[in-house]
């Protein structure tokens, strides 16, 4: 559907210091976004890669959050760069926020190798299941590996951050094996990783990771984080601060 005729809804974050634009019937945010915008904690100065930024969500948490970093947002559908586009300018961020139409899988063509301290991803993980969702549709693009794999964001990610440069990355706990073997596998070693639990009793439902280009192999496991209280089903007060 063209942009024109998408209702649009304003969301907020930070207690309104933060607006974000995103489409009513399309791709939303989720959870997993806002807590990869508050795991990373870029250096002063630092450049910042958000690799299928979506509306850019995570790039207004890290903007707010740092005000010393310039983040470029990379995104594939024009619809979604629109948004990003509108998010910059209704949060006044045009000096250090910039929005990139691009593909991953041919990172070559917009970005210099090599140029980023720190690359951040919210990767399309969801598996492609025929009949659930239309596979040109904006959701299934943003949430499945219909126009990019894991590892091609996984290796564009290599590409572009600097030696000794830093990759986050928000994944489903579950494949955890399977991201630390791609991260590997590009010379992105696992350095710091946290388990994002549902309920204090439940299993893993996400994990983020940082990792550090041609790193060391020492890995600090910080402690869990949980994101409702059971049996309120209210956000634990660690994860409603995220929102505030």
């Amino acid at each position: 559907m063209p942009l024109s005729e998408q209702k649009i809804s304003s969301d907020t974050l930070f207690n309104g210091k933060v607006r974000c634009a995103q489409h009513e019937d399309g791709y939303r945010f989720s959870v997993d976004a806002v807590l990869l915008g508050h795991f990373v904690a870029p250096s002063h100065g630092s450049s910042v890669l958000d690799l299928g930024s979506g509306c850019g969500v995570i790039s207004l948490i890290l903007a707010h959050r740092h005000a010393s970093v310039t983040i470029t947002c990379l995104e594939l559908q024009l619809n979604l760069l629109t948004l990003i586009q509108r998010n910059i300018i209704t949060n006044n961020l045009e000096k250090r926020l910039f929005a990139q139409q691009g593909d991953v899988a041919s990172i070559h063509k917009v970005v210099e190798p090599e140029s980023f301290n720190l690359v951040v991803c919210n990767p399309p993980y969801g598996e492609v299941a025929a009949g659930r969702l239309s596979q040109g549709s904006e959701q299934a693009i943003a949430r499945h590996e219909v126009r990019g794999k894991v590892v091609d964001f996984i290796k564009a990610a290599a590409f572009a951050v600097k030696n000794k440069g830093r990759v986050a990355i928000v994944f489903p706990a579950p494949r955890l094996s399977f991201l630390i073997s791609a991260l590997k596998n590009v010379r992105l070693e696992p350095k710091r990783m946290q388990m994002v639990h549902s309920y204090p009793e439940a299993p893993g439902k996400l994990v983020l990771v940082e990792a550090v280009k041609n790193g060391g192999e020492e890995l600090l496991v910080v402690p869990p984080l949980f994101i409702y209280n059971a049996p309120s089903g209210e956000y634990t007060p660690g994860m409603a601060a995220m929102f505030s």
